[in-house]
């Protein structure tokens, strides 16, 4: 039994490059949903402002 030679795969350490690629990839994704995100508070936000302004709201409560 001991001539017998199993081939296993051989196993590599991690590839540098091909993690900073990963990350940079991941990192934009993520950095632009989070910008999306805040582009979309933002025109929120500036609508809220624009309405007030306009006096088509107010912030305060209407006696009845």
């Amino acid at each position: 039994m001991a001539g017998h030679r199993v081939a296993h795969a051989t196993l590599k350490g991690p590839s540098v490059v091909k993690e900073l690629i990963i990350g940079m990839a991941l990192g934009l994704a993520a950095g632009g949903l989070w910008k999306m995100h805040h582009w979309n508070e933002q025109r929120k936000t500036r609508v809220f402002y624009d309405l007030l302004e306009r006096g088509e709201i107010s912030v305060i409560a209407a006696e009845e």
